[in-house]
């Protein structure tokens, strides 16, 4: 990859074809190094996506219709300086409620190239807490981790929406093919010139 052969001190390339990261704690039987494609030119639409920013809006959460969601970050909204040489990546951490407690989710190390994650599998009617921060070689410190917030929908309701649409779809499909039923049978059954000609047969 274009990242092997990266030069010290360089600025990260953000366009760079795969996105390293780590899911796991390094001491609980060791961390996955995973590779995944970004995911560039996402737009949320109203349609399928809801969007949550972070209060420093850096970081947004899309939720999709399908249950997963898609993390999107840059580094301007915390004042990095261009070029970011120093960059060395990212640090996200995920926590979401329980019934009495909060409970953490795999911490998660990316690269410096990345500026996107999926969580593909959240669970529905839960409250997602996800905090993400930037880490820089020393001796500059880290800035302050940017934080959103959201609930994803319920597997039962998305199937009860997807139905509903359907039904829907199906049931203004139906009416169109009535209306032009009622228009057909108007014009070609029920016009006079129709009617002369039945009568004259019957004749």
């Amino acid at each position: 990859a274009r990242g092997a052969h990266r030069q010290p001190g360089r600025d990260p390339d953000p366009d760079e074809p795969w996105c390293p990261y780590k899911v796991g704690a390094e001491g609980a039987g060791g961390a996955r190094l995973c590779f995944r494609t970004p995911a560039r030119g996402f737009q949320c639409s109203a349609r399928g996506c809801r969007a949550h920013r972070s209060a420093g809006g850096a970081l947004v959460a899309n939720v999709l219709r399908n249950g997963s969601v898609l993390l999107q970050w840059g580094l301007r909204h915390w004042g990095a300086p261009r070029p970011s040489a120093a960059l060395r990546g990212f640090a996200l951490n995920c926590s979401w409620d329980g019934t009495y407690t909060r409970f953490p989710c795999d911490s998660v190390e990316l690269g410096a190239a990345c500026r996107d994650y999926l969580l593909a599998e959240a669970h529905g009617s839960v409250r997602y807490r996800l905090c993400l921060q930037p880490r820089y070689a020393p001796p500059r410190p880290a800035p302050p981790a940017q934080c959103v917030e959201f609930r994803v929908e319920p597997a039962a309701m998305r199937d009860i929406v997807v139905a509903m649409t359907a039904v829907g779809g199906s049931i203004c499909v139906m009416l169109v093919f009535i209306c032009l039923l009622v228009a057909y049978i108007t014009e070609n059954l029920m016009s006079p010139a129709v009617a002369r000609a039945a009568a004259a047969g019957a004749r």
